[in-house]
């Protein structure tokens, strides 16, 4: 590839003699400007490995056009002489400062300008080569970096889904529930890092289930206290699993799995947490999480109508959940009903009538074994 050199010139004569000279030996292409400005706005176009422009110009001198040059991106280590009869000690000096690598002395066929020249030329390919260099390089790290990152987040995934599987579902709550966190997360004004990262960590919020004892979690019937009591358990032991890795999104699902069940007035557990105590995306995936199991089919329940489920969130807004991710969540309800309908194997628009309310432990929807005569779902 041919070095690319910008000549810079109010003097036709001498722009024709530096292209003539400097393209002598076949590894330079020279392209020439009369007019500084001109070279100015093709060089924001345009990669240049080399720049030669005179001191003195109208409308703009060099040393102006060499602070410009270097504010430009990408132009800050290509190397620029100037091109000056004027061999001063200030002239040198303001050059320097403005950014010039070297100076040519204007008389042509002089042996000190054919040296530095080939210097220069010699000095321009070998940036360029650096840059290229550390473009592949960044190139590199890039896509190792995605592939890292993508790693995570199928290990995370199927995590997240070996848990589901043993709680009979295919992993579609596990999706609908990391959706669902997403609208909430950017509809909050969350930074997109932490939207993405909420959206990722959000199928671990259940990881805990994976102790829980097979004959309490497929219980098809109603749990006792003792039961129930196991079951909470998860929250506990999720945190547990993640805690303290070194993964940011393994930690961030801990937060989750650990507040996923707190309530925003404090009645919630395994810490009795409320309101802004409670970690942000644990908030988010609470409401995500509590909607997607009301409005599902489980062995114990049938799924509540998508209207019902809504009016139970903005019932609760305020106690059992933040009211800003309740607001966030059906601020975009179309998309709310299109991830619903979408992903659940039934109808998502039902007749019947709702469900009881779930009291506690939403996100379960499990019934509550009680001998008394008002039994009611709970979790």
């Amino acid at each position: 590839m041919l070095t690319q050199a910008l000549l810079v010139d109010d003097s036709r004569s001498v722009l024709n003699f530096l292209k003539r000279h400097i393209e002598a030996e076949g590894l330079v292409e020279a392209t020439t400007f009369l007019d500084p400005v001109e070279a100015l706005v093709c060089a924001q176009e345009r990669v240049f490995d080399l720049v030669l422009v005179d001191y003195e110009m109208p409308h703009m001198d060099g040393i102006s056009f060499i602070r410009t040059f270097r504010r430009l991106p990408g132009c800050t280590d290509i190397p620029i002489a100037m091109i000056t009869s004027r061999q001063t000690d200030d002239a040198k000096m303001a050059a320097l400062q403005a950014g010039a690598t070297d100076f040519l002395p204007k008389q042509p066929q002089s042996l000190e300008m054919t040296v530095r020249l080939r210097n220069l030329i010699q000095l321009g390919a070998a940036v360029r080569k650096l840059n290229d260099r550390a473009a592949h390089l960044a190139s590199e790290v890039a896509a190792a970096t995605q592939k890292l990152g993508e790693r995570e987040e199928e290990i995370i995934l199927r995590l997240a889904l070996a848990v589901e599987y043993r709680d009979n579902d295919t992993g579609e709550h596990t999706l609908r529930v990391a959706r669902y966190s997403r609208i909430i997360a950017e509809q909050l004004g969350l930074p997109a890092r932490l939207c993405r990262d909420i959206y990722l960590a959000a199928p671990l919020h259940d990881v805990g289930k994976v102790a829980i004892p097979d004959n309490i979690l497929l219980k098809p019937g109603r749990l006792t206290d003792e039961e129930m009591a196991v079951i909470r358990t998860h929250a506990t032991i999720g945190e547990r699993i993640l805690a303290d890795s070194s993964c940011e999104l393994i930690r961030l699902g801990a937060q989750i799995a650990a507040g996923h069940h707190e309530r925003w007035d404090g009645a919630g557990y395994p810490n009795g947490l409320e309101a802004d105590e409670i970690p942000v995306a644990a908030r988010v995936v609470a409401v995500a999480d509590v909607f997607d199991a009301l409005t599902t089919r489980r062995p114990y329940k049938e799924p509540m109508p998508l209207e019902a489920a809504r009016s139970y969130l903005a019932e609760n807004a305020g106690r059992q959940f933040d009211p800003a991710c309740v607001e966030a969540f059906l601020s975009r309800w179309d998309e709310v009903v299109e991830i619903a309908a979408g992903q659940r194997a039934s109808p998502f628009q039902r007749t019947e009538a709702p469900l009881a309310p779930v009291v506690e432990d939403t996100a379960e929807s499990r019934p509550v074994e009680d001998h008394s005569a008002k039994a009611v779902p709970a979790a």
